[in-house]
């Protein structure tokens, strides 16, 4: 069971908060190396942090907007589409876990060069046409994208220890930067490519190709910062409340998911053209940046998380609702609405993991819990959206499914956003 923190979350405690370190390696390590000497090599690295980040979105947003055309193409009915949609989700999950041990024997850095350039190979791969090159597409770029998830956080509150906030807030635009760029540009790429959709998909291995030269140099010939094996762990798995943060964190992670694979083909479906289409998601995401930055100073004023939990889950479940059966006039309110609940609940989450861990070493485990199965939850989402697309033969009856979403998410949130810390029991380990 949980047990009260000693006082309720507050802007001090989230100032403590923002100080400890949410990093894969940090386990029983030796004191941080020190940031760049020179003005040039720090302004390098948070460039560079910056465009790994701007490329974790687009493999999911590139393919959405295309997806008619696809199915079109290459004969894959909607469920088969839902598993190309699916793949790159579940792979956040799947992989997650492996990526402290890949920094731990092989240093962040280069573990990060490496999935950058699986991720630039997966993505280039579905320019092949073909369903399994889709489907190992998909199965690399999201195995890549998963393990820098876990990594660049933790790169970011190391390397810049006084700029953490700020920096972490340009990681955050950079997401949604790239998700919105790939929604909104994927089809008139297609256009300007002659109507080829793979290229379309293929061209965003570029922005990939172009990050891996300008890390390259950082990762290889620099010192590598490898850490010693964690002389003991922290176990979560039989905490409540720990699984309501994470159960949180993958019911609005469900909803965002569905909005990345599935709410262009819905509003196409409803007789947008695909430019239009595109746009509305491109508009909906880049207005969630904005509601990343503003929300975490907000959450953290109240007693608790529990109302500002329900009030975001309320908002993006009534504004993916409004896309799916609201006049098409409308359509852009109900994508800002969306957009803005959204981009709240993916910072509130975040948030949370550091506000119910009593440490950064317990926050870390949390962290990785609740990317883990959090992700192979919100893989479900866009998965039924396709089976239920196929069955009934329209999206209609992904209301349902967007209701039962939003409910479940704000239970887990009240729970969540109690101003409690998990308890973690210790286990031994190498």
């Amino acid at each position: 069971m949980s047990q009260p923190s000693q006082s309720p979350a507050s802007p001090h405690e989230m100032d403590l908060a923002d100080e400890q370190l949410i990093d894969a390696e940090a386990d029983s390590a030796p004191p941080p190396p020190s940031p760049p000497q020179s003005v040039a090599e720090r302004v390098l690295l948070g460039i560079s942090i910056v465009l790994i980040a701007f490329n974790l979105r687009p493999v999911f947003s590139s393919l959405s907007v295309l997806l008619p055309e696809v199915m079109q193409s290459t004969g894959v009915s909607p469920s088969g589409a839902s598993l190309m949609t699916t793949l790159p989700v579940l792979c956040l999950g799947l992989f997650a876990p492996v990526a402290p041990e890949l920094a731990r024997r092989y240093a962040a850095e280069r573990t990060i060069l490496a999935m950058l350039v699986v991720l630039a190979v997966g993505t280039a791969l579905r320019g092949l046409a073909t369903v399994p090159a889709l489907l190992i597409g998909s199965v690399l770029a999201g195995a890549g994208i998963a393990v820098v998830n876990v990594l660049l956080p933790g790169l970011v509150k190391r390397d810049f220890p006084t700029r953490a906030a700020m920096m972490t807030g340009l990681y955050t635009m950079a997401l949604c930067a790239g998700a919105a760029s790939a929604a909104g540009f994927t089809v008139p790429l297609e256009h300007v490519l002659g109507g080829s959709w793979p290229l379309a998909l293929a061209v965003w291995a570029v922005p990939a190709v172009v990050v891996v030269l300008l890390w390259a140099p950082q990762s290889l010939f620099s010192q590598p910062h490898i850490r010693r094996a964690r002389s003991h762990g922290v176990w979560l798995w039989r905490d409540r409340l720990a699984w309501q943060v994470t159960l949180f964190m993958g019911l609005q992670s469900a909803l965002a998911y569905c909005v990345f694979g599935w709410l262009a083909p819905i509003l196409r479906e409803r007789g947008l053209d695909a430019i239009t289409a595109g746009f509305v998601v491109s508009v909906s995401v880049l207005v969630q940046t904005g509601a990343c930055l503003v929300v975490p100073s907000i959450a953290v004023r109240g007693r608790d998380q529990r109302l500002i939990n329900v009030l975001l889950v309320a908002a993006a479940m009534t504004g993916l609702l409004g896309c799916l059966f609201a006049p098409l006039s409308t359509v852009w309110i109900w994508a800002v609405l969306q957009g803005f609940g959204q981009g709240g609940l993916i910072a509130v989450a975040l948030t949370l993991i550091i506000l119910r861990s009593p440490d950064a070493h317990v926050a870390a485990q949390l962290s990785g819990m609740a990317q883990g199965v959090g992700y192979v939850l919100a893989a479900c989402g866009p998965l039924i959206v396709g089976f239920l697309r196929d069955w009934t033969g329209s999206f209609a009856s992904s209301g349902l499914l967007f209701v039962f979403l939003g409910v479940a998410a704000a239970l887990c949130g009240l729970g969540a956003g109690r101003a409690r810390h998990v308890v973690a029991a210790l286990t031994s380990g190498a």
